[in-house]
C-alpha cells in the first residue's frame, strides 16, 4: 500500500476497448476506410503482375520435381493462412482484417492453380485447348465457378488430378474462408446499430 489516491494506470496487458480507442474524424476517418481497399487492391494488382511476369516456361517437364514442390508449398501455405483467418474470425478477434486478407488468399489460390495448369500444358497431351497464360486463368476462374464450357479440357491424368484438386480445395478452404467472411461482415452490420444506440 502507497497511500496513492486517485485513477490507477491502466494495466499494458489489457487489450484497448472499442469505447476507450479515440475514433478517427474528417479526412483521417476516410483515410482508415479507403486504404484497407487500396492495400487490397494493390497487392492482388501485384499477384496478377507477377503471374504474368514470372518466367513459368522454365517450368513443367524440363523441372518437374521443382514445379511440383513450388505447386505443393504455395498451396500449403495458402491453406494455412486461410485457417488461420478463419480461426481469428470464430474467435472473434477484433485486431484482424479478415476481409483484406482472405480476399487476397482467395486471388492468391487462383494464381497458384493457373501457374500449375500453364506449367502442366507444356507437356504434350496433358490439355486440350491451353495454350497460354491468359488460357490457364480462364480455365482456372471456370473450373472455381463450376461453370465448365468444355472449350479448355484436361486430357492427361496429371491435369485431371489437379483439377479434381483444385475442386477439392475450393470446396474445403475456399468455401469455410468465404463463410468465415460473411459472418465478420454479418456481425459487424449488426454491431453498427447497437453502438449507436449505446451512445
Amino acid at each position: 500500500m502507497t497511500g496513492r489516491t486517485g485513477p490507477t494506470p491502466p494495466d499494458p496487458a489489457d487489450p484497448p476497448h472499442d469505447s476507450d480507442a479515440p475514433r478517427p474524424t474528417g479526412w483521417a476517418a476516410g483515410w482508415a476506410a479507403v486504404r484497407p481497399w487500396l492495400v487490397r487492391t494493390g497487392i492482388a494488382a501485384a499477384v496478377v503482375v507477377a503471374y504474368f511476369l514470372l518466367p513459368l516456361d522454365q517450368l513443367g517437364p524440363q523441372r518437374p520435381v521443382l514445379s511440383w514442390a513450388l505447386f505443393a508449398v504455395l498451396l500449403t501455405a495458402v491453406a494455412v493462412a486461410l485457417l488461420r483467418q478463419i480461426r481469428h474470425v470464430l474467435l472473434n478477434r477484433p485486431d484482424t482484417r479478415p476481409g483484406v486478407v482472405i480476399s487476397l488468399l482467395i486471388v492468391l489460390s487462383v494464381h497458384v492453380f493457373s501457374a500449375g495448369y500453364y506449367a502442366l500444358a507444356k507437356q504434350p497431351g496433358e490439355f486440350n485447348g491451353l495454350h497460354t497464360k491468359i488460357d490457364a486463368l480462364y480455365f482456372t476462374v471456370v473450373t472455381l465457378a463450376t461453370v465448365g464450357y468444355g472449350d479448355i479440357t484436361p486430357r492427361g491424368q496429371a491435369a485431371r488430378v489437379v483439377a479434381i484438386l483444385q475442386i477439392t480445395y475450393s470446396f474445403v478452404f475456399l468455401t469455410a474462408a468465404a463463410t468465415a467472411l460473411t459472418t465478420r461482415m454479418r456481425d459487424m452490420v449488426v454491431r453498427r446499430p447497437e453502438r449507436g444506440r449505446s451512445r
